[in-house]
């Protein structure tokens, strides 16, 4: 698990047949990211300024994100 600026960046164990991807919170607000392209695959809660300011975060930390996916889904 990962925190940048208030939001919580974390993989579900469960999910290693889906493409690489992030899911993120702050408090009862949630999204999920792909990382090959950077995009947003669902969102509850945050708004589109919100969605945006993430979705950089991601892409800032896009190759640590991958290879971490990679390394715990092998």
């Amino acid at each position: 698990m990962l925190r940048i600026k208030g939001y919580r960046f974390y993989f579900y164990s469960h999910e290693p047949n889906e493409p690489p991807h992030i899911h993120v919170d702050e408090g009862s607000n949630a999204l999920k990211a792909w990382l090959e392209p950077v995009s947003l695959a669902r969102n509850i809660g945050f708004r589109p300024h919100e969605i945006n300011g993430i979705l950089k975060l991601v892409e800032e930390n896009r190759t640590a994100l991958l290879e971490a996916w990679h390394e715990h889904f092998g």
